[in-house]
C-alpha cells in the first residue's frame, strides 16, 4: 500500500525514475480498487451495461489517470526511454505489447533521468538501512 500512496503523492511528477516494484505494485492495487468499485457499482445499480462502466469506478479512473501516466513515464525513464514512448499505445495491439515489454525491463544504471533508484535505499528496504 505504501507504493500506491507514494505514486499518489507524486501526482504530477513526470521527472525522475520509478522502480519496477513501484510501478507494478501501483498497477496491482489500482486494479484491485477498480474491480471492487465496479462490483459496488453493479451491486448498487450504478453500473451501465451500455457504457460498460459505473459511476464510482469512472470517478476513480479519472482521479488516478494523471498519477498512472506519471508513474508510467517515470518507469520508462528508469529503463532509459523517453516518456513520449507512451504514444506507442495509440498503435493497436503492437504498441501495447511493446510498452508492456519495455515496462518489464530491469533498471538501467544512472542516466539522464537520475540515479538508479535500486542503488538508493527506499522506505521499504529496511535491510539496507544502517542503524
Amino acid at each position: 500500500m505504501d507504493w500506491y500512496l507514494k505514486v499518489l503523492k507524486q501526482y504530477f511528477d513526470f521527472k525522475g525514475r520509478a522502480r519496477r516494484k513501484e510501478y507494478w505494485m501501483f498497477v496491482l492495487i489500482n486494479t484491485i480498487f477498480s474491480v471492487i468499485l465496479t462490483l459496488v457499482d453493479m451491486g448498487t445499480g450504478l453500473y451501465s451495461d451500455i457504457y460498460g462502466t459505473g459511476l464510482l469506478s469512472s470517478l476513480y479512473s479519472l482521479a488516478v489517470l494523471i498519477p498512472s501516466i506519471a508513474v508510467s513515464v517515470r518507469r520508462l525513464h528508469d529503463t532509459d526511454h523517453s516518456g513520449w514512448w507512451l504514444f506507442l499505445l495509440l498503435i493497436p495491439l503492437i504498441g501495447a505489447l511493446i510498452i508492456l515489454v519495455v515496462l518489464c525491463f530491469n533498471s538501467k544504471d544512472d542516466n539522464e533521468y537520475g540515479p538508479n533508484p535500486k542503488a538508493q535505499p527506499s522506505f521499504t528496504d529496511n535491510d539496507n538501512l544502517a542503524l
